[in-house]
């Protein structure tokens, strides 16, 4: 039995260092990429505009047809949910409020990092692991050219420009499309319930999400790249690595949105 005990603790210990080691990878990563972004230039080996358009437009422009579908689907469900359970109590007037706020601070942000991430953090992962796995990484090193300059800024940058700009159109969409639901239900012209939301919602309310959405962008570009970089064991060690990826997005962004809330609401 204690033997049993000693082997779960080694366990325990041996996983909370990996995970600070990992947590300190991320953070020396993140520190090259910045540090490559404002003093590249300097050092005669600037970061690139053409990769990071390039970057802007996989992460960004590609990712509009299914952020202006989910976003449409969400404000609808909202307008839906909000007008169901103000009817209890005869409040059916005052969903505006709850779908306007939920949406810009909370639902947008949120569904567009976790689409990011699925499909832009996932990839980033995987381009980053076959080329670990092809030693194109280190073949970059050898030629001296930093990879971190080459592979993690262009798609930083892009993640943190994008991001939010996503964000803002997830907000429109959302807005128009409870917008439509909530006219047909109560009566209410298109107009009126434009004004009302403008009447609503503070510049903090919209500022409030597209900050967590830069933050988001951040934790989505080194999660990829930390775990892309790690991969070991050919087409296999993508495959999981890209998975491992995806979940260790996903579960960041929600604990971020959780303690971001509970911050900025007290």
């Amino acid at each position: 039995m204690p033997q049993r005990i000693v082997g779960v603790l080694d366990r325990i210990g041996r996983a909370a260092v990996r995970g600070m080691a990992e947590f300190g990878y991320a953070a020396t990563l993140l520190g090259q990429a910045v540090f490559w972004l404002v003093l590249g230039r300097r050092r005669r080996q600037a970061v690139r505009l053409a990769p990071v358009v390039a970057q802007a437009m996989d992460v960004g422009i590609a990712a509009v047809p299914i952020i202006t579908t989910l976003s449409a689907t969400i404000g609808i469900m909202l307008a839906i949910q909000g007008i169901y359970s103000l009817k209890a109590f005869g409040a059916e007037s005052r969903v505006t409020l709850g779908v306007a706020l939920s949406t810009v601070r909370e639902f947008s942000p949120l569904i567009t990092g976790i689409l990011v991430a699925g499909r832009s953090g996932s990839a980033l992962a995987a381009r980053l692991g076959t080329m670990r796995i092809n030693q194109e990484i280190d073949a970059l090193a050898v030629m001296g050219i930093s990879p971190v300059r080459f592979l993690v800024t262009p798609a930083l940058v892009a993640m943190v420009v994008m991001m939010p700009l996503l964000t803002l159109w997830a907000d429109l969409v959302s807005l128009f499309a409870a917008g439509l639901y909530i006219s047909s239900q109560l009566e209410m012209s298109m107009a009126a319930y434009a004004d009302e939301v403008v009447t609503l919602l503070k510049m903090n309310d919209l500022l409030h999400g597209l900050a967590k959405s830069g933050i988001f962008a951040v934790l989505v570009t080194v999660v990829g790249v930390v775990n892309g970089s790690s991969v070991t064991g050919g087409a296999e060690g993508v495959g999981r690595m890209t998975t491992r990826s995806v979940v260790h997005a996903i579960s960041a962004i929600v604990i971020t949105d959780m303690f971001f809330a509970f911050m900025v609401t007290r």
